[in-house]
């Protein structure tokens, strides 16, 4: 956990600023609002670091959206600038042009279509900004440890404002900040399988953040798995490899 709440939230706002400056100076801030605390606790910070006029916050449905009233909630919370792009047909075309293609619709595939459409729903938003845009990734520390993301979706961005921050800190951070506690406590889920991420990864939150801070865990099948997961996704948090030529 955070020793000193408030200093960390003063250090993040004030990295967000020198980014934009050096990055974007008087661009906006351009995220995706899912309603959970990773994509809140993000655009709060957003809000404090840049000012309300400079973030905006776009929601992306996939046809339905039960929970959609979550995001509406938020960005009429902060006061943010927003929009909904529906990328329902969009992700129906592409899977239907793939099918026609010949090539195999996956399980993976219709999971990882999404939020690579959103991503690009984002760069499209930005580019389209009179004052230009940066694309925020939300991702945190935990997530990012066992590649609980889409490469290339939701795992993309131009700077990443939680990545350092395990779940409990993102949990810390909003309670600080003074978000509602419905998002910030909501439950993840992908919105597809009617269970929560802890259903799906088979540990909670706590336990893998204690495994990460202090490399405890008491469970050694957990631990396994944990390490596994790790492993597997290293591949999401390095940068794409290249060939090093040895002679000009």
């Amino acid at each position: 956990m955070l020793k000193n709440t408030e200093k960390t939230v003063n250090d993040l706002v004030e990295w967000i600023r020198d980014y934009f400056e050096k990055n974007g100076r008087g661009c906006s801030a351009v995220l995706g609002i899912s309603g959970g605390k990773d994509s809140s606790v993000t655009a709060a910070l957003l809000s404090k670091a840049l000012g309300r006029d400079r973030v905006v916050g776009v929601m992306m449905p996939d046809g339905v959206q039960p929970d959609i009233s979550d995001s509406e909630a938020l960005v009429r919370h902060l006061g943010i600038r927003h929009m909904t792009v529906n990328i329902g047909d969009t992700v129906a075309a592409l899977k239907e042009a793939l099918t026609v293609a010949g090539s195999e619709v996956t399980k993976d595939t219709k999971i990882n279509i999404p939020p690579r459409v959103r991503m690009t729903t984002l760069y499209a938003v930005a580019q389209g900004l009179k004052e230009g845009g940066r694309v925020i990734n939300t991702c945190n520390k935990s997530e990012d440890y066992i590649g609980y993301s889409t490469k290339f979706g939701d795992s993309a961005g131009d700077m990443s404002v939680l990545a350092a921050f395990t779940v409990e800190e993102v949990l810390q951070i909003g309670d600080y900040l003074g978000l509602p506690e419905f998002l910030v406590h909501k439950k993840p889920s992908d919105g597809l399988s009617g269970m929560t991420d802890e259903d799906k990864i088979g540990f909670t939150y706590a336990t893998l953040d204690k495994y990460i801070a202090t490399g405890i865990c008491d469970d050694e099948d957990t631990k396994n798995k944990i390490d596994r997961m790790h492993r597997l996704n290293l591949h999401k948090l390095e940068p794409m490899p290249h060939f090093e030529k040895i002679h000009p």
